[in-house]
């Protein structure tokens, strides 16, 4: 087997990072395809070994970042996300119905404002979209982490945590609307004068099975003058509801239906 000096593996794996083709530059050196292929392997996995990936992490490298954002992203974590973190594999995901192209945008504005410099994505799959955020740092983000399920764990916000939810509850709020929560019109028909009319009135609903998130989120809703009642499930209290006129107009103002 013909044996090649370092000069020429290393003006091989230049043309190759220049563009040019595998049988271009086993043309021009002489050198099999299959050893340039196995040079570039080797090429790459020293560079993720040495390299520490880019990230700008507002906990391990203090700075300001913009907590209205975080607020909404920590809501849409606690309804419909989660982060994987294992050796070669850490990111964010947030599920989005595609139904709602609006919230999909949403949730990658929210990762970019709160860390700019993860490579962010989206991946397809039946009727959802992921949109995931590349970084092992997310986890200092959000130490709500762990493994198995939320509801099966204790979900408890970080002092640092509870102050920006109460400087930004309304960002919160939409956040798990947005993941756990919808809008519906409900009806209802009334003899007034003799004829039977139709009336509708909207209402918000939250579901969780996590005992901790709805007590986020009615905590939350406190702190705006939102009145809600739970509506059970059987016998769980898995429904936070919110009907009262004056409520629903509340959140109406500062969250919406989903769009």
């Amino acid at each position: 087997m013909q044996e090649h000096g370092q000069a020429v593996r290393s003006r091989a794996l230049a043309m190759i990072r220049e563009g040019a083709s595998y049988s271009q530059v086993s043309d021009q050196l002489q050198v099999p395809r299959g050893t340039l292929g196995w040079w570039r392997h080797e090429e790459r996995k020293a560079l993720r070994i040495s390299v520490e990936p880019v990230h700008d992490c507002p906990r391990c490298e203090p700075r300001v970042f913009d907590h209205a954002a975080y607020s909404y992203l920590l809501g849409l974590y606690l309804g419909d996300g989660h982060i994987t973190s294992r050796p070669k594999q850490h990111h964010l995901s947030i599920f989005c119905c595609d139904s709602w192209p609006g919230l999909i945008q949403a949730a990658e504005d929210a990762m970019r404002a709160v860390m700019a410099r993860p490579r962010v994505r989206r991946r397809q799959s039946t009727g959802c979209t992921e949109v995931k955020s590349f970084t092992r740092h997310w986890t200092c983000l959000f130490p709500q982490h762990g493994p198995g399920k939320k509801y099966q764990r204790a979900i408890v916000l970080e002092p640092w945590q509870q102050a920006i939810v109460r400087a930004h509850p309304w960002p919160f709020i939409r956040g798990l609307i947005h993941s756990d929560g919808c809008r519906v019109v409900n009806w209802t028909t009334k003899v007034v004068g003799g004829e039977r009319k139709r009336y509708e009135y909207p209402r918000y609903f939250f579901s969780n099975k996590s005992d901790d998130i709805r007590a986020l989120f009615t905590d939350a809703l406190r702190m705006v003058g939102v009145e809600w009642t739970v509506l059970a499930r059987g016998a769980d209290p898995f429904n936070v509801s919110i009907a009262r006129r004056a409520s629903v107009a509340l959140m109406d103002a500062h969250v919406g239906p989903k769009f």
